[in-house]
């Protein structure tokens, strides 16, 4: 059977041990499920020590494959304890982690090396790219970005030399995984550390304007994702695993999106209308969007959950437990003189046990029926077994009592169970974390968004200063969001820098490269990456990679394993706390100034909500229910980028940053203008605090 012709994996979402019975009722063949600690969904049932062994266990009997998630990300100080946390998934018979921060990943690999690893879609998997940096770094399978076309998820999958697993059914978050900080700088909840307040379901409306109506009320609120109907092209993508979203859902969600998917995977058709209509009442959000995977980002993709949807979801019948038997054939022999034997065989193991001898019987003989009967009662257990397709062999004028029988049949459960169990991982004690290379830089580091920001000021203040890629855009790829910097502004205000876009699709890539070519004629010497996907286009042009803080770098062991990968300087997470920037070290900066961007989007809120034009001059915001104004930029390719309402600032602050060693420090320059980057230059040279509301690095 050729790699297209094998039907990919169905991995359903067991967010309590009732879900994980509805989804091995429902025909799942593999969950993912987390524990108390360290997974991305940390509101859910979960799972306790013992209640993992024992889903490994039960999923194990039904040949079901079982993923744990670490997908979190780590601090330094957490690092043992996510450690001991993959330690103690292996150790329950786990067949893969599914893990988000890279450095957790790299200790994973020197304590658990036979440990499966999962790339989370929290790792930002857009191009094969990534696929290949994956590879290197130990990972089998990565699940790609869910803002992927057709196109782009095909190319992806010939080209990555791992797996690619992708979400087919379930929410949508409407940001790109990995690259959402709006619930962790607004809110205090890190959607990257599993405590997202969902800010997206809120309603927006554009600053300055009345509120919309209908779905553009709640702009970021998306409409869950199905591409049921479009299951004949998937199939013939080569995907290894069809992934539905829901360990927060119900065990009823669960089990019926599972038996739809299961029917129509092993048929090998798309859903019907009345299907999907199926699908729709178990679980929507005013029915389904495929937008990204045709193409189609317009408003049709916004919805929300109606009283309709859920009257639709409380029809469904309440789940009465795990119905499922697994078949089992039997075989048993029974002949004088020699111990009594029963073979048991589930498809994928076959035991074989000895019993006590059969004796000459006195009276009447024993039959085959009997010991059917006996043999083929599997009462509570997971198993059913049909005296129908058991074969006996026994020889006349015996006899063996009932609860000989009896215990030769849990004899070769006990022993089944056994061949079920997954065997011990290989566990190597702990390594020391890695030592950091580099010390931190006295220096002070810019992006600026256009080159008018740039004052003269500028070049005296800052020791680098970066533009966005499409800054160096030539004729055949100027993008009229970005201005092009010329040769004169290049060398006037020694722009040495780019910083790639947040999101490269395979289809981008030629654009990229010529990107590239071009910034380094025009002098550039650094590349900001904050994709390890996009880091091969780097090297390619010759360019020093500098980490963006999109690396979501949050410990040492992440940093190390960049430095390693030949990043000169990494920008560390905004979300760690000023002891957290400082116990991590090395050649590390952090942002001390700049409107944080909180979510990139795949499709363009500014159009929805204004006008293509306002697409090109960056002067839409979103205001929410408390009057509260986030800033929209266009990113290259009509993405979005929303940002903070407040900057971060630590003008004022400096006295702090030395204190904690923060000396080599960034700037981030989005919505201002020349006049008020200069403000800003002249406040922190004096170390004056800025004249309006600021947000400062948490201690």
């Amino acid at each position: 059977m050729s790699e297209r012709d094998r039907l990919p994996e169905l991995l359903c979402p067991a967010g309590t041990p009732a879900a994980l019975d509805a989804a091995i009722d429902g025909g799942a063949d593999a969950v993912y499920l987390g524990g108390t600690v360290m997974n991305a969904r940390l509101h859910a049932g979960n799972f306790t020590p013992e209640q993992l062994r024992d889903a490994v266990r039960r999923a194990h009997r039904f040949g079901v494959r079982v993923y744990i998630t670490l997908n979190t990300l780590v601090t330094d100080r957490e690092l043992p304890a996510f450690l001991d946390a993959a330690r103690e998934a292996a150790r329950a018979g786990a067949d893969a982690l599914i893990v988000a921060d890279p450095g957790g990943a790299a200790l994973i690999r020197r304590a658990l090396p036979g440990m499966e690893l999962h790339a989370s879609t929290q790792m930002s998997g857009h191009n094969a790219l990534m696929g290949a940096e994956l590879q290197r770094l130990g990972f089998s399978r990565m699940v790609a970005a869910r803002e992927l076309s057709a196109a782009d998820l095909r190319s992806l999958t010939a080209s990555s030399p791992i797996e690619t697993e992708i979400f087919v059914h379930g929410a949508l978050c409407v940001s790109h995984s990995g690259q959402c900080l709006f619930s962790s700088l607004v809110g205090g909840r890190s959607g990257n550390r599993g405590e997202c307040a969902q800010p997206c379901r809120l309603p927006y409306c554009p600053a300055g304007s009345r509120a919309p109506q209908g779905r553009l009320a709640h702009p970021l609120s998306l409409r869950d994702l199905s591409l049921a109907a479009h299951l004949p092209e998937l199939l013939e993508m080569g995907i290894a695993s069809f992934k539905i979203e829901g360990r927060m859902k119900s065990p009823e969600y669960v089990r019926d999106t599972a038996r739809i998917w299961r029917r129509l995977l092993d048929e090998r058709r798309a859903a019907t209308p009345a299907e999907m209509q199926q699908l729709a009442a178990v679980f929507s959000r005013g029915g389904f969007t495929d937008g990204y995977f045709t193409g189609r980002l317009g408003t049709e993709m916004l919805g929300t959950r109606r009283s309709a949807d859920k009257r639709a979801s409380r029809l469904a019948a309440p789940f009465a437990g795990l119905q499922r038997r697994m078949p089992l054939r039997l075989h048993a022999v029974l002949r004088a003189g020699e111990p009594a034997l029963l073979t048991l065989s589930d498809g994928r193991h076959s035991v074989t046990v000895a019993g006590d001898c059969p004796q000459p019987a006195r009276t009447a003989p024993l039959t085959a029926q009997q010991v059917l009967h006996s043999l083929c009662r599997m009462g509570g257990t997971v198993y059913r077994a049909e005296a129908s397709e058991a074969d006996v062999d026994l020889s006349p004028g015996l006899m063996l009592p009932v609860s000989c029988l009896n215990a030769l049949r849990r004899q070769g459960l006990d022993a089944l169970e056994a061949a079920c169990a997954a065997p011990a991982p290989e566990e190597r004690p702990a390594a020391p974390l890695r030592e950091l290379p580099g010390t931190r830089r006295v220096c002070r580091t810019a992006r600026f968004r256009s080159p008018g920001q740039i004052p003269s000021g500028a070049v005296c203040f800052f020791d680098r200063i970066s533009l966005p890629l499409p800054c160096f855009a030539g004729p055949e790829d100027a993008d009229p969001a970005f201005e092009r910097v010329s040769p004169d502004q290049a060398r006037v205000f020694r722009i040495v820098g780019a910083v790639l876009p947040p999101v490269i699709t395979d289809s981008a890539l030629p654009a990229v490269r010529r990107m590239l070519a071009r910034a380094r004629e025009a002098g550039v010497r650094y590349a900001t990456v904050g994709n390890p996907g996009h880091l091969a286009l780097v090297r390619e042009a010759g360019l020093v990679p500098l980490g963006d803080f999109r690396l979501n770098v949050t410990n040492r062991e992440s940093a190390a394993l960049y430095a390693s990968l030949g990043f000169e300087e990494l920008l560390l997470s905004p979300e760690l706390t000023l002891p957290q920037l400082r116990d991590i070290g090395g050649s590390t900066a952090v942002l001390v100034y700049g409107r944080v961007p909180l979510m990139t989007l795949e499709r363009c809120v500014i159009r929805d909500l204004a006008s293509c034009e306002s697409c090109r001059s960056d002067r839409v915001a979103l205001t929410d229910r408390m009057g509260v104004s986030f800033p929209v930029l266009r990113e290259w390719e009509h993405r979005n980028v929303v940002c903070n309402s407040l900057p971060t600032a630590m003008t004022d602050r400096a006295a702090v940053l030395e204190r904690y060693g923060l000396t080599n420090r960034h700037y981030l320059f989005t919505t201002e203008s020349r006049e008020e980057v200069m403000a800003l230059i002249t406040a922190d040279a004096a170390g004056r605090p800025l004249p309006f509301p600021v947000r400062r690095i948490p201690s």
